[in-house]
């Protein structure tokens, strides 16, 4: 059965409430390629616990075959995202998702990413979020300048 509960007087500890004016934009992680900018809404992704990140990407942005070892998930704000699976970046393999859609990647599954459009995610899970690509050579953070 569900109760509803009383609600709170005052603030509550852990609350968070983001305007998109407020939204800090930066560079990303080094392990994105170049192009894209991030923003943290909520939580720490490199240590334990909730977190809350987004990733703005022009058109045509590509994030290589990958995993990690927590759960994603990925919901589109703006624009066209595809995603597909496997070791192998295949655009017409990749499943478009609108402004609005939602994908649950698992711990540990081989996918892929590209912006269709000029595109907004917010990727949701918990933490430390880390990112390993299928390809060692396609990990821009560990290209030598």
């Amino acid at each position: 059965m569900l109760v509803a509960a009383e609600p709170s007087p005052g603030p509550v500890p852990g609350h968070v409430q983001v305007l998109p004016t407020e939204i800090k934009w930066g560079d990303p992680p080094p392990v994105f390629e170049k192009g894209a900018t991030f923003a943290v809404l909520s939580g720490d992704p490199g240590k334990p616990g909730l977190f809350a990140v987004r990733l703005r990407m022009p058109a045509g942005y590509k994030i290589a075959p990958h995993w990690h070892p927590t759960d994603e998930h990925v919901t589109v704000v703006t624009g066209t995202f595809a995603v597909g699976m496997g070791d192998k970046l295949d655009k017409a393999a990749a499943k478009p998702m609108p402004a609005g859609g939602y994908t649950l990647l698992p711990a540990e599954m081989h996918h892929y990413a590209i912006a269709i459009t000029d595109t907004i995610v917010q990727v949701h899970g918990t933490g430390p979020f880390t990112l390993t690509y299928v390809n060692p050579s396609d990990d821009p953070s560990k290209r030598v300048a």
